[in-house]
This record gives structure tokens, C-alpha cells and sequence, in this order.
């Protein structure tokens, strides 16, 4: 069948994916010429009395807590309008910078209203892909027919940029649904001015065909926002060494090996738990990240810098690259240092609750078929629900919350208070940092008429949810 593309932007309550939420969905959908097929989504999704939002954020998306509460679904209502309606077989989902964030929060939805949140991206035909890394490696490439953006000298890559400087509408930035309009201009662009490398790049949204590509001790090209503006956030790497989940840890070979090798195990540590506050000019970043392959990367061939006068685009010379390429295959030490470095799991804090443990283990099918009762279950079925027996802890811990934002008159007592305990913690655990930054926001000198409105909606919201 043929496929169909879904492009997609949210705005959101913050920048965390497992502890913020979403506040506004847009989405279109289009056949392969990108000719839109059936009307725009442009959905707010209630903020629940269980969520501070940052003032941050809601100084640039312009949406009150109480806005999405008058107009908006409730989480429930949008999971299920997103499985049904949007991930339908065969749809192609697409986003700017969608796979590292928005993506994040989908799934992050979905897991708290008892939906899987990994089939959405995959069964029944469907993929995903990011625009953002295909704007990368065309601009370091490909750049020929299309206007490209600078500020202050430095290339930069933001989507209302791109739009502006290629005459492109996008009538008003960080509302989720123009977002969406300018997404799928600057793909069409690109579409057409480099037809050859998007059709390429489309073919290697499927992590097989990246995995076939990218081939231990094998120099690729690889664009990545952990590379520097100043080669279009593009090098040649080579996979060193294997990562969890069948991953690859790639050294950047833009970088001579020599002045990394003889460290030890614990100084490369040392680099790479530098905190960024203390990352002064001095400091060197270890020239080795993980590529991973379900992510959609945006990688070619090293034949790809052959034409089109393609090394000079990336400041590099094949004698560079071949010469670094033996010295990291000489000193075959320095790959095991760095897998042992690479591979330890970083020293947080657990999350509070479950609804943030997605990623803690998978659910087994006999949950899946629980999980399903809950979500099919209507408002008359709840008042006589009881919770399934899940074996799965998190889904426990999770189900009076789910209750409770959306069958409130008939929770138990004990499922009120267990909800009550969680609202009341989580609300005073984001309570320091949320009056910072609204006193910060407060003081400025630069806020529109709107931004001042927000900052008030934001003291009542507070004011409204706060546990006595």
C-alpha cells in the first residue's frame, strides 16, 4: 500500500519528556507529493491539577494551564485519537527534532493511559523519521537550491529560520499547527531541490538499512547535533566498538587519536563527567558517541564526498581520515576504554513514580490484555471497575491516576488518597524551581502584553492546584 506521511509538532509544559506534558498537538497529513489529505488536527490536551508548568515555556508558546482545560481533550481522550485516527497502517510520522523530543512525549503519554508506547511507530507499516538531521546532512552536502540560515555568522538550522529565509509561510513560531505548515514546506524543498539524497535518506529511516551501512571500522558520513556548527554539524565517523540494544559507539576521525589513547580509563571518565558549567574554552570533548540505529540517523556513504566537491564542504581530506582510521585500529585498547566508560549507566536519582519508569522493562502480553480493559472501559463500565491484576508494579501504581484524571466521582477512598499523596508530592517537588523562574519572568522588561496575561494565569493555576 502506498504510505502516507504524518507530519506532527506539540508544544509542551517543559523540556522533560517523562515528567512534563503536552499542551498542544497539530498535526497534517499528506500523500507522497504532499498534497494534503483531510482536514488539520490542532488539539489541546488538558493539563491535569497534578502539573506545574514551566514559566519558560509558557512565555514562548503563549498557552495557559486554563486554556487547555476549557478547550482541550483530556489525555485519555487525545491517546486514543492519536492510536485510532492518526497511526493508521502504512503512515509515515515525521517531525523536527520529533525522534529526541516529541516522540519522547508521545510515548510518555501513551505508557500513562495504557497503550504500548512503542507500536505506534512501527507495527502495521508505520515508521517515523526526523527532518532535522535530513536538513543537517543536506546543508553540509547538498546545500545547492535552497537559502540557508545564519546568525551571527554561525550556521544555524532552526525551522522558522529556514522557512523565512526560503519565502516560506509560517505565520507565527512555536504554535504547534504553523510549526507543521513550515515542516512540510522546508520538506518539499528539499524534496525537490535534492531529490536524489532525500530519496536516499528516505530509504534509511528503517534502522536495518542503517545497520547495513554503518560497519565496524568502516568511515561513513554522519550528521549529528553533537558535531560542531562550523562543518555544518557534519564529519566522517567509524563504529569502534558495540553499544546496548545492538548499538555502535563511532569515534569523529575529524580528530587526531594520538592525544587520546594513552589516557587512562578513569581520565576519560573524568572528560567525559566534566559538568558543562565548567567546560571552558580549554576543554576537548572525547571525539566518540553512540549512533543509534532505530533513531533514524543521517548517514551516506564515504562515496557521497567524491562528487559535488563534498570533502572540501567537510574540511576534510581522505589522507585525515585514513590516517586517523589506523591509528584507532592500532591501539585497539582505546576502544575497550571507551566502551567501559560509554557503557556505564550514569548516577541518577530514580524517578519518583512510575508513570516516568516506562523504560524500566517491558510489559508482558498478559498485562497488555489488562492494560486494554482499562482503556476500553467507559465512564458507566468505571463506576463498577476494580483494577485488573497486573503483575507489573508501575501499572499499579499507575491506574488511580489514570482513574482519577478522568473518572474522578468514582474513586474508592483509598485511591483517592493514594492519588492525593502522589498530586501533593509531585506538585512540591516542582514548587522551588517553578516560583524561581516565575520570579525571574516577572522582572523582565521585554514581556508582550500576552506574557504578562500567562504569568497571572500562571499564579492562579497554582494557586488552584496547590495541596493545602
Amino acid at each position: 500500500m502506498a504510505i502516507t506521511y504524518f507530519f506532527y509538532d506539540l508544544e509542551t509544559s517543559g523540556l522533560n519528556p517523562r515528567d512534563d506534558r503536552i499542551m498542544q498537538f497539530a498535526g497534517i497529513r499528506t500523500d507522497e507529493q504532499f498534497n494534503q489529505i483531510g482536514e488539520p488536527y490542532n488539539i489541546l490536551v488538558a493539563l491535569n491539577d497534578d502539573t506545574l508548568p514551566s514559566p519558560d515555556a509558557l512565555m514562548v508558546t503563549g498557552i495557559t494551564p486554563q486554556q487547555t482545560v476549557a478547550d482541550g481533550y483530556s489525555e485519555a481522550e487525545f491517546a486514543r485519537i492519536f492510536v485510532e485516527e492518526i497511526c493508521t497502517p502504512d503512515t509515515l510520522i515525521l517531525g523536527f527534532n520529533s525522534i529526541r523530543f516529541d516522540d519522547e512525549f508521545i510515548r510518555a503519554l501513551l505508557w500513562r493511559n495504557f497503550y504500548d508506547p512503542y507500536e505506534w511507530s512501527y507495527k502495521d507499516g508505520r515508521s517515523r523519521w526526523d527532518m532535522l538531521d535530513v536538513v543537517r546532512l543536506t546543508r553540509a552536502l547538498r546545500p545547492e537550491g535552497i537559502k540557508w540560515p545564519t546568525v551571527d555568522g554561525v550556521p544555524v538550522n532552526k525551522l522558522e529560520l529556514l522557512a523565512k529565509e526560503n519565502g516560506l509561510e509560517h505565520e507565527k513560531a512555536h504554535d504547534a499547527l504553523s510549526d507543521v505548515e513550515a515542516l512540510i514546506a522546508v520538506t518539499q524543498l528539499i524534496a525537490t531541490a535534492q531529490p536524489q539524497l532525500f530519496s536516499y535518506l528516505f530509504k534509511l529511516r528503517d534502522k536495518k538499512a542503517v545497520k547495513e551501512l554503518v560497519q565496524p571500522n568502516v568511515p561513513f558520513v554522519y550528521a549529528s547535533g553533537r558535531y560542531a556548527s562550523e562543518f555544518n554539524k557534519t564529519t566522517v565517523a567509524m563504529a569502534i566498538a558495540e553499544a546496548e540494544y545492538g548499538n555502535m559507539f563511532v569515534y569523529d576521525l575529524r580528530h587526531d587519536p594520538s592525544e587520546w589513547i594513552g589516557k587512562s580509563e578513569q581520565e576519560l571518565e573524568a572528560i567525559m563527567n566534566t559538568p558543562y558549567a565548567q567546560r571552558d574554552d580549554a576543554y576537548k570533548a572525547l571525539p566518540v558517541k553512540k549512533i543509534q540505529f532505530n533513531r533514524a540517523p543521517a548517514v551516506a556513504p564515504l562515496g557521497v564526498l567524491e562528487q559535488a566537491d563534498g570533502w572540501s564542504k567537510l574540511a576534510l581530506t581522505l589522507e585525515e581520515v585514513q590516517a586517523n582510521r589506523r591509528t584507532v585500529l592500532e591501539n585497539p585498547e582505546f576502544a575497550q576504554k571507551v566502551t567501559s566508560v560509554l557503557s556505564k549507566k550514569p548516577d541518577f536519582p530514580p524517578l519518583p513514580d512510575a508513570e516516568g519508569n516506562l523504560y524500566d522493562g517491558f510489559v508482558r502480553d498478559m498485562d497488555k490484555m489488562r492494560a486494554e480493559t482499562v482503556r476500553n472501559a467507559t465512564a458507566s463500565d468505571m463506576k463498577n471497575f476494580t483494577m485488573p491484576k497486573f503483575e507489573d508494579e508501575r501499572l499499579r501504581d499507575i491506574f488511580p491516576r489514570y482513574k482519577a484524571r478522568n473518572y474522578p466521582q468514582f474513586l474508592l477512598p483509598e485511591e483517592r488518597e493514594q492519588y492525593e499523596a502522589y498530586r501533593s508530592a509531585r506538585i512540591e517537588r516542582r514548587t522551588p524551581e517553578f516560583m524561581n523562574r516565575l520570579q525571574a519572568a516577572a522582572v523582565r522588561t521585554d514581556l508582550s502584553d500576552h506574557q504578562v496575561y500567562v504569568l497571572e494565569e500562571l499564579k492562579l493555576w497554582y494557586e488552584s492546584i496547590a495541596p493545602e
